[in-house]
């Protein structure tokens, strides 16, 4: 079974640790970084097009995550039922996607094949590979953002 997501905005899921809000609980380690589990999202920018997905037990590990709506409108990949059941949620209402991004000299790219999924109400996360999806790992961003 697969549900098909919608990108949502990141606005209600913002965290910053000087803050003290909630950290992200990773359900399932990112892959390559086994020992790491709980992240903070930490706004890079004042659109909220830009975050830094860092680790808590080691602040130099961080990702530079983008949502993917205003890049890629169109963008909603199916999740499988194992996502859900490792998120511990059924509602793809309360999902959040974020899109790693690499950030070239000449272009920067977003890795639509491995969202990391947050779930809104409990921040627990996974990055989800979307094997045999069609989804680029680099995609080309926008210029104009």
């Amino acid at each position: 079974m697969t549900t098909r997501t919608a990108s949502r905005t990141t606005e209600d899921t913002m965290i910053d640790p000087s803050l003290g809000l909630p950290t992200i609980t990773m359900a399932v380690p990112m892959p390559g970084f086994p020992a790491h589990r709980e992240f903070v999202l930490v706004r890079l920018n004042e659109d909220g097009l830009l975050y830094a997905f860092t680790s808590t037990e080691d602040p130099d590990l961080r990702f530079l995550v983008a949502p993917p709506e205003p890049f890629f409108p169109d963008y909603a990949p199916e999740l499988e039922a194992d996502v859900f059941a490792a998120l511990n949620t059924k509602d793809p209402d309360r999902l959040l996607l974020l899109t790693v991004i690499t950030a070239g000299a000449n272009e920067t790219t977003a890795n639509l094949m491995a969202p990391i999924v947050v779930d809104r109400d409990t921040m627990r996360a996974m990055q989800v590979v979307l094997s045999g999806s069609g989804f680029p790992v680099r995609a080309v961003m926008n210029p104009v953002y």
